[in-house]
């Protein structure tokens, strides 16, 4: 799979492609079905299919502070791209302050005509784009240089599959149902950073993962399993939040791996949720914290040899 970071990379060999638009925050059924149809229309046509994604997406541009969490950022998406579509190429566009004032019009003769050339496209009845969101399916269909095609809606027990109903399932700790509507267990995905190391000192030691001030869909602890570092994943209890009980800003996936005593820093490794163990709370001192700390763990194994 290939990756595009702008209109300006594309290619020659890039071009004369099918293609559906649109963020594809988790790559859930839904999406996966849209990418099934996509990929028909390719095998009929025998031409390369493209996903065209944002960064941010638009409502993190418009509405920073208002914008739903993430199920997943650039590098898990793409990732779930990868495992789990027959995708060819993945065109992400910057949205900025440029590419926010663009017209429909030019949105479709720049990017779908000129900057791919796309002949067939795969697209929502109900997508929006273009300067004050003007753009839609009706005026896609107006272009002769390319067909479009509306989207199969994907249903699980009669409702819709979308990012904002597997949102709402992991508000309710209901990691069994949110698996069930993205195809695979809720995972979260970061690189091992130093941290304050201040688990060390009471005997828990965890691996840090910043998540860069981004919302989590998750906050609390949990009993996890961890992949990446062995060829079987690990067992362990994670953390999502600020840490207030040391007066902690920045948002942290922190993990403590059981039985574990190696150095991972700088590995990149994905964490499987199981089950939720508690929210976060703030100790009035540090030995408080260990003993719930030691209760977390004690609870999280419990879980674990169920699971």
């Amino acid at each position: 799979m290939k990756f595009i970071r702008s209109i300006s990379q594309l290619r020659k060999h890039h071009q004369n492609c099918v293609a559906t638009i649109g963020n594809f925050d988790g790559v859930h059924l839904g999406h996966q079905a849209v990418f099934k149809q996509l990929a028909t229309k390719a095998a009929e046509l025998q031409l390369p299919m493209v996903a065209m994604i944002f960064e941010p997406q638009a409502q993190e541009f418009f509405l920073p502070d208002k914008a739903p969490a993430r199920l997943t950022r650039l590098r898990e998406k793409l990732l779930a791209l990868r495992r789990y579509t027959s995708i060819d190429q993945v065109l992400c566009l910057n949205f900025n302050k440029k590419f926010a004032t663009l017209s429909a019009e030019d949105f479709i003769q720049q990017v779908l005509v000129d900057g791919l050339k796309i002949q067939h496209l795969v697209i929502g009845d109900d997508f929006r784009f273009g300067k004050q969101r003007k753009g839609d399916f009706k005026l896609l269909q107006k272009y002769s240089s390319f067909t479009v095609e509306n989207s199969y809606t994907f249903k699980i027990d009669d409702q819709r599959v979308s990012s904002t109903r597997i949102r709402q399932t992991l508000k309710q700790d209901n990691f069994k149902e949110a698996s069930k509507l993205l195809g695979r267990p809720f995972t979260m995905c970061g690189r091992i950073a130093y941290g304050k190391q201040l688990g060390r000192t009471i005997g828990f030691a965890t691996a840090n993962i910043v998540l860069h001030n981004r919302i989590s869909p998750l906050k609390g602890i949990f009993a996890v399993k961890i992949h990446g570092i062995t060829e079987k994943p690990l067992l362990g209890a994670a953390s999502i939040g600020t840490n207030p009980a040391v007066n902690g800003k920045e948002l942290l996936l922190e993990v403590h791996i059981f039985n574990f005593d190696q150095n991972i820093y700088g590995c990149y490794i994905e964490i499987e949720f199981i089950q939720k163990i508690r929210d976060e709370e703030n100790f009035p001192n540090l030995e408080q914290l260990k003993q719930r700390i030691k209760l977390d763990v004690k609870i999280a194994k419990q879980i674990l040899l169920l699971s």
